[in-house]
């Protein structure tokens, strides 16, 4: 009798740690690094991998069959299929992958060292300075060893998503939660006591035993619907730990340590009848020697693009107003630090700007925001509005240069703004601090006889404007 046929298993591809490939992404193609590789469900491989063009944060793990095996093109035809899928000539992907491969082979395949991805500005809770690119190329300190280390260790992001009250959040980097769980595919975290768990019975049956209902430490602000709390490092050591690993998980540039002693946490809070749920944070070092007053700033991905991570930052600046100190965040900032920040001071400055009549120092300004004389030219510069005279420092600022600005789409006046009648806060120590980078003279009229409005009438026309205050 004829034996039956034997199955036909395929055969498994052949594709290394380390090598590129193509890999389908949506309606592209996409040049690929292969960064691990796991068994997945069914004990199938997944490949975890990082697309050349795009942001880590979108690496991820896919399947064998969205891989491009045979041949990878040089730069050249790289760049030449690019511009095909750009514009009015993107073309749908439809074909089959190892037919498409065919037409890839004969270019010359391009060894392509990895991008060295923006690393470490400081830690989550505290501050650790960050080394530039460059010095990761050209030192040899132990300092940099342990960069490269630390980038080595957190190229590779296990946990795909979590569960965080009502929300599941896809993650975006990698965090070093311990042991096994920073294994799992999917946590279970607790939006009051932030315990992280493996299992959905585990976390359904620790919500049912939960009697926190907000973060620890004392609440500062309350308005309507918001607040925020002031929690120790100290006193409250491992909700702080865990706060740290759950904000690691969207952010690229920080690196954990664990010294959250010597920091504070500003915890947001949207308030129903539930309880307090975290919205974001930020934190600050005590007693900073460089004068911080951010050292990790988070919204989580659920709450952003709401005018949370502005009101965030622009709390921070009222805590050194209260002070009687400037602050500035720790630098060098991420890209979409940079953002939010410069968007921040722009709208803080030209509001004062539009307003006043006659001469005012860049140190008077600093002295009414609290913004850094440092920071304050660097935005003034972004907006163009620092026009250097010969044998002279001072910059002139015409009326008609702010209304320009203000009309721009760099002016955006934020969502949500700090009630100050609703913040009860005692600073622990007082002090100036001094910055000498404040020599620039602005002329925000040309009329230099027209008084100029003071620190007190600047802060009594700030206080009066509910209309963007929550």
């Amino acid at each position: 009798m004829p034996r039956p046929p034997k199955e036909i298993v395929p055969a498994e591809p052949n594709i290394s740690v380390g090598k590129y490939y193509f890999v389908k992404r949506e309606e592209e193609l996409l040049k690929s690094k292969i960064l691990d590789i796991r068994i997945g469900e069914n004990n199938s491989k997944e490949y975890y991998v990082h697309y050349e063009s795009l942001n880590r944060r979108l690496d991820e793990w896919v399947q064998a069959d969205r891989i491009v095996t045979r041949g990878v093109p040089g730069d050249e035809d790289l760049s030449t299929f690019s511009q095909n899928l750009i514009g009015g000539q993107r073309n749908r992907i439809d074909e089959d992958l190892s037919t498409f491969s065919q037409n890839l082979i004969g270019g010359q395949r391009n060894r392509i060292d990895e991008d060295l991805s923006t690393f470490s500005q400081n830690l989550i809770g505290g501050q650790r300075n960050r080394i530039d690119e460059e010095d990761l190329v050209d030192s040899e300190s132990p300092t940099d060893d342990l960069e490269r280390e630390h980038k080595q260790l957190t190229k590779v992001k296990h946990i795909d998503c979590i569960q965080f009250g009502m929300y599941e959040i896809d993650t975006w980097y990698f965090s070093p939660y311990p042991d096994e769980y920073g294994k799992q595919k999917k946590l279970f975290i607790c939006e009051y006591c932030l315990k992280y768990m493996k299992l959905e019975k585990t976390y359904r049956y620790h919500l049912g035993e939960c009697i926190r209902r907000h973060p620890p430490g004392k609440e500062i602000y309350h308005k309507g619907t918001l607040s925020i709390f002031e929690t120790d490092g100290t006193q409250s050591r491992l909700y702080c730990q865990n706060l740290c690993l759950l904000a690691k998980l969207f952010i690229d540039h920080k690196t954990i340590f664990f010294d959250i002693e010597q920091f504070l946490f500003y915890i947001l809070c949207e308030v129903d009848k539930h309880g307090s749920h975290l919205v974001g944070y930020f934190s600050k070092e005590k007693g900073s020697p460089d004068g911080n007053n951010v050292a990790c700033i988070v919204t989580l991905p659920p709450f952003q693009r709401q005018g949370y991570g502005k009101l965030l930052i622009a709390f921070s600046y009222e805590l050194s107003k209260i002070e009687g100190v400037l602050g500035s965040p720790e630098h060098p900032l991420s890209d979409l630090g940079k953002l939010s920040y410069r968007s921040y001071w722009s709208w803080v400055l030209l509001d004062i700007l539009r307003e006043l009549k006659g001469n005012v120092t860049v140190r008077k300004l600093s002295e009414m925001t609290s913004i850094t004389c440092s920071d304050i030219i660097s935005t003034l510069e972004s907006m163009s509005m620092l026009k250097y005279r010969i044998g002279n420092d001072a910059a002139c600022v015409t009326p008609h240069l702010v209304d320009e600005c203000i009309r721009s789409a760099q002016f955006k006046r934020p969502r949500l703004t700090v009630d100050t009648a609703h913040l009860k806060w005692d600073p622990p120590s007082t002090g100036k601090t001094e910055d000498s980078s404040s020599i620039l003279e602005i002329d925000s009229d040309e009329d230099e006889d027209s008084p100029m409005k003071s620190a007190d009438e600047r802060n009594d026309m700030e206080t009066d404007d509910s209309n963007s205050s929550f």
